[in-house]
């Protein structure tokens, strides 16, 4: 492209040299033709162009337009406005063609408001009936979503041919108004007009879901019937709407019967659909398959299949993929390193390093980049990790968005740092986040476990309330302080409001059922929740509701349920269950959860801990000294958990018979005085229970004597 361009510029440079040399370069003509050729050598520097055009002795309504139309192609509206104010002040008239180009860049800058006055200009000087600007016009309204002036601009035009139409349908779509956009396209053809590839692919778009499957089916029916069906932005939009209404099977025949006609974005567009259908092997085929006939897969391909790596199952893909990466150069792509990250991150922890040195390694970096690591390390627990790299991201001038704060309100809360926390959300108000739905969420969520309930209501009370998203973290936030009728009469409430419920409403529900005893009403929610909601229960339902059997000593019912779940029990359901036979002491059942646990996660310190010390208890020693024996021969090392505190906004971390804090003399006494404070009490309370007993059994007149 750069030779090319060189190459041309060369050929427009010999030519300018024969002009001057013969003198013809005074001719208007000619030396608008050679403006012409130096504004398209490269696009975005046109001062050998400038250059010429000050030189110009004689200049006219062409001159004027190539320069506009050179600075607009070049993405330089400023510079293009400033020409057509000067080519006003020079008394030159504006024409269709200067009008095509500024509303051109108009449009692509969004500047609605420099597009009312270029309107003005054309209704002052007559122009309102040139079909070429009133196209242009339309044009401009439309993408600038002003998609009522758009269809004003269209009424008034006396001429409206196929490109009319299509920009006014194309408006409709980018707004998302699919009543309007059909209905344009069924009075387009009553008014007889041509549709063309132009016409469909827009409205493609719009059928992205099960219900628009019969629409897609009977537009790709009138794209066959116009003979369009090979056109590749048609073949390709119609392959997208199938595989987003869920034909899968659909969007693969749309794809195999274009075999002469496939693009890359062909190619692509299938691997997407394999992905997005779970179908991760074929995407995978589909990627060496389209190498095969000769298409070298872009920035965007390598993106998609690298997202589809963070499965165990294709961890040894996804380090593939890395490596062919660099081997095809494309290690600098900030948008394939971000999915890199994103992939080494969902593998698992230790795969945080692979992650680290890729971030580390990267020339530049985006906002993505940061938020990718920064969630990272809140959502693997490496929370203080999160609020050092927060402190950089702050630094570096990134703009922080409601993913950084999400991330690092969710670390605040698992180090319960309350000051820090309550900090940043003064910084969510500075920069107009906190109303955001997912930060508001965070912002729930941390004073909940900061043991604030209040503030977490005032933060849900500030929200729309239009969304699930913060419903449900209120809902948690109550569940969670012990207080679930409060978060089921929250559900309650959001149902009357007709808040679209969604699955993690349901895990909150659960939650506050399993937290209050609600057996029966938990039992009947997650027997409802389908047949009455349209949400099939997921994983994380059945571990509720095993959670919730399991409180209420329903070991039984607890290991039915799971039993006749319609997948494989995860590490999560099988670990409530050993914890509710260790809260109830069965260790028969426990031995059996353990040994499945141990199959799934055999590097897991906590499941070895629980069953030794059940068997501790129970003082079944050879069974407790085979355990810690089994952890030894695996070489799976007891993690020993810590407890932390804020003072003066200052972190101290503990563990158990921890020496090493400077005052750690201090904190054990007052720990020996709070112990005897709370035996005291113990005692106290024991006392108060036999009296009341007494007082029950005895009527007080009986005790008078």
């Amino acid at each position: 492209m750069v030779e090319s361009s060189r190459h041309a510029l060369y050929n427009v440079f010999l030519t300018h040299c024969q002009a001057f040399k013969s003198g013809i370069i005074s001719h208007i003509y000619v030396a608008n033709n050679i403006l012409f050729r130096y504004s398209k050598c490269y696009p975005g520097d046109l001062n050998l162009a400038c250059k010429l055009f000050d030189e110009m002795p004689h200049k006219d309504t062409v001159t004027w337009n190539t320069m506009i139309s050179g600075y607009v192609e070049s993405g330089n509206l400023g510079a293009a406005w400033e020409f057509l104010k000067s080519m006003k002040r020079r008394g030159f008239q504006a024409d269709g063609y200067t009008f095509g180009s500024i509303l051109k860049g108009v449009a692509h800058a969004c500047r609605h408001d420099l597009g009312k006055q270029v309107h003005s200009l054309i209704v002052k000087i007559g122009y309102e009936q040139s079909v070429y600007a009133g196209s242009a016009l339309l044009d401009m309204y439309a993408k600038c979503e002003r998609v009522e002036d758009a269809y004003d601009v269209f009424q008034g035009m006396p001429v409206r041919n196929f490109v009319s139409w299509n920009a006014l349908i194309d408006g409709f779509v980018q707004v998302g108004d699919r009543d309007t956009a059909f209905w344009l396209l069924d009075c387009m053809q009553k008014e007889g007009v041509r549709v063309e590839d132009g016409t469909f692919a827009p409205l493609l778009t719009l059928l992205d879901g099960d219900k628009f499957y019969k629409l897609t089916m009977q537009l790709h029916c009138k794209i066959v019937k116009h003979g369009l069906e090979f056109y590749n932005a048609l073949c390709n939009a119609t392959l997208t709407a199938y595989s987003e209404c869920g034909l899968l099977e659909d969007a693969k025949r749309v794809f195999d019967g274009a075999v002469g006609t496939r693009d890359l974005v062909t190619w692509n567009s299938m691997l997407v659909a394999y992905l997005v259908h779970d179908k991760d092997e074929d995407a995978f085929n589909l990627f060496l398959e389209m190498q095969g006939f000769g298409f070298e897969p872009d920035i965007y391909t390598y993106t998609c299949v690298i997202s589809a790596c963070f499965a165990a199952a294709h961890k040894n893909y996804g380090k593939s993929f890395h490596a062919l990466v660099i081997k095809r150069g494309l290690e600098e792509s900030v948008t394939i390193c971000n999915a890199l990250i994103t992939m080494y991150l969902k593998l698992n922890n230790k795969s945080m390093e692979a992650a680290l040195n890729l971030f580390h390694s990267m020339k530049s970096k985006d906002r993505v980049s940061w938020n990718s690591i920064l969630t990272g390390f809140s959502q693997m627990g490496f929370s203080e990790d999160a609020l050092k790299l927060f402190g950089h991201m702050r630094s570096s001038a990134e703009e922080i968005d409601d993913y950084a704060y999400s991330a690092v309100l969710r670390s605040c809360s698992d180090l319960a740092i309350l000051q820090l926390g309550q900090q940043i959300h003064l910084l969510t108000v500075k920069t107009g986040f906190d109303s955001n739905d997912f930060v508001a969420s965070s912002l729930i969520f941390m004073y909940s476990k900061c043991g604030i309930i209040e503030d977490a209501w005032k933060c849900f009370e500030d929200t729309t309330k239009e969304s699930s998203i913060t419903w449900n973290s209120i809902m948690f936030a109550y569940a969670q302080h012990g207080q679930g009728d409060v978060a089921l009469d929250l559900f309650s409430i959001m149902r009357e409001r007709e808040v679209k419920l969604d699955h993690v409403t349901f895990v909150a529900v659960l939650t506050a059922c399993s937290h209050v005893g609600l057996v029966e009403q938990g039992r009947c929610f997650l027997k409802s929740m389908e047949s009455d909601y349209g949400i099939p229960p997921r994983m994380e339902h059945y571990a509720c509701a095993v959670d919730l059997f399991g409180r209420a000593g329903y070991l039984e019912e607890a290991k039915a349920l799971i039993d006749s779940m319609p997948f494989q029990p995860s590490a999560m359901v099988l670990k409530t269950l050993l914890g509710a036979c260790r809260a109830c002491g069965n260790i028969e059942l426990a031995a059996q959860v353990a040994s499945q646990l141990l199959e799934v996660e055999p590097e897991e310190h906590c499941t070895y801990v629980i069953l030794s010390n059940m068997y501790g208890h129970l003082k079944r020693w050879d069974d407790k000294a085979s355990v810690t024996r089994l952890m030894r021969e695996r070489k799976v090392k007891k993690v020993p958990g810590w407890s932390w505190i804020e003072v003066k906004n200052e972190v101290h971390a503990f563990k158990a018979e921890d020496r090493s804090h400077p005052y750690s003399e201090d904190v054990y006494q007052i720990l020996g005085e709070l112990m005897e404070e709370m035996k005291r009490l113990h005692s106290l309370a024991s006392s108060d229970s036999l009296m009341h007993d007494v007082n029950h059994m005895y009527p007080r007149s009986d005790l008078s004597y």
